[in-house]
């Protein structure tokens, strides 16, 4: 078990760089874990055994009172984080830090880099997914470690050091206070999300580390995206064609990361097109899975357990087995996602951030949770100040082995992305 100073080195904030560079790789597992999990509890009974589980509170809601799992309604917070060990603390195998090319146990964080609100209707609506950009500033819940109000992402990696170091100081050894520090800093960042969305219900919260996404990738490559433009960047190892390809893991791992251009092209990327293509690896991964014989093959679905069991953890209300149907609707593509507007750009106490109209943000996510009872809300193209908001939606997911449809094109980070297809991205 990592000792106290190791795990705050770890805990720690980065080099800008360093606290950016998976963003894109958490949201990702979303469509895998709930798809893989909801599947295969049928025939592996382990996985729900073997999984790590938080018995933390979860928000009800301000406004919108707890909703039980079997009505068939659920908000999923998918949290991804930026550190380089496992869910018990423990280093990776030497062969992932080789291949994800992102520095070994001591880089990285506890910072949600990724954070996503999956909402599934009861009725069989279609789903949304909520991406929250991970540099917006708002109040932390809590104030960890003395901290009211910074970066969104930040909520967890905070309150995960302040309840380190208050059991430690209290004698208690570093292999309880580790899981108890990690509790922590869940309930800071599930809290923080709940209050900035506008008091959401949060059901259920999936967090994963970036060695989970390159196992998933590995197990079910390759898969198949499309970009808008070729591309290359030098730091995340990217060298894309335009077009339709098929990605293998380690170049899903560079898919995901890549956030800027340092090729001869003159295409300019920010955070929010790596928001956009985790949207549309998603996408891209649900299609696959409803294209391939990936649940009745017996060597990736162990893959995928054993890649779940050691990386990925859940609440303990999380019913796999009552979920599987709703697991079954997001591995065929029904489901829409939407990026939160940015108001504009600014720098607080040295750290670049994104200020929010917070009436705005609430009265939009209120919408896309309940689109019945709300006025109609277009999404704003404020988001991406130096982007086009253009896209289109995508056609039907028609199943079988039959080619996807024709790939749709979104230029902007402010259009939904719509499921079914293989949308092309910046």
């Amino acid at each position: 078990m990592a000792g106290q100073d190791q795990v705050k080195h770890r805990a720690s904030r980065r080099t800008y760089r360093r606290r950016r560079l998976f963003v894109g790789i958490g949201a990702a597992l979303v469509v895998v874990l709930v798809a893989a999990g909801g599947f295969v509890v049928y025939t592996y009974v382990d996985l729900s055994n073997g999984i790590h589980r938080s018995d933390i509170a979860l928000p009800s809601g301000s406004a919108d009172p707890g909703v039980a799992q079997d009505t068939g309604e659920s908000n999923i917070l998918v949290m991804g984080l930026d550190s380089r060990v496992d869910q018990n603390g423990q280093p990776l195998p030497e062969s992932i830090y080789g291949a994800i090319n992102a520095g070994d146990e001591s880089d990285g964080g506890y910072n949600a880099n990724v954070l996503m609100l999956i909402h599934i209707p009861a009725g069989g609506g279609k789903a949304v997914g909520i991406s929250i950009p991970r540099d917006d500033y708002a109040p932390l819940a809590g104030s960890p470690d003395g901290v009211s109000k910074s970066k969104i992402k930040e909520a967890y990696g905070l309150a995960l050091d302040e309840k380190l170091t208050e059991l430690t100081a209290q004698g208690v050894s570093s292999s309880d206070a580790y899981p108890q520090a990690r509790d922590a800093g869940r309930q800071a960042e599930i809290q923080t999300v709940s209050d900035f969305l506008g008091g959401v219900r949060i059901d259920h919260f999936i967090e994963i580390t970036m060695a989970a996404f390159y196992e998933v990738a590995q197990a079910v490559q390759p898969v198949t995206v499309c970009l808008n433009q070729a591309t290359q960047d030098s730091y995340s190892g990217a060298d894309f064609p335009a077009g339709v390809q098929q990605l293998d893991a380690s170049q899903a791992m560079s898919f995901v990361r890549q956030r800027r251009d340092t090729g001869p092209s003159s295409l300019e990327l920010t955070d929010l097109d790596r928001t956009r293509r985790q949207q549309a690896f998603i996408v891209s991964l649900a299609y696959k899975l409803r294209q391939a014989d990936t649940f009745t093959d017996f060597g990736t679905m162990r893959s995928l357990i054993d890649t779940a069991k050691q990386y990925i953890a859940l609440d303990s209300g999380f019913d796999l087995l009552s979920f599987a149907d709703q697991a079954q609707r997001l591995a065929g593509g029904d489901i829409t996602f939407q990026t939160l507007p940015i108001a504009s750009y600014a720098t607080i106490d040295g750290k670049d951030v994104n200020l929010v109209d917070t009436d705005q943000i609430h009265t939009l996510v209120q919408s896309l949770l309940d689109p019945a009872s709300s006025s109609p809300t277009s999404a704003p193209a404020t988001d991406a100040p130096d982007q086009s908001a253009s896209g289109a939606a995508s056609g039907d997911d028609s199943g079988g082995d039959s080619a996807p449809p024709a790939s749709p094109t979104y230029t902007d980070s402010a259009t939904p992305l719509q499921s079914g297809g293989i949308p092309c991205v910046n």
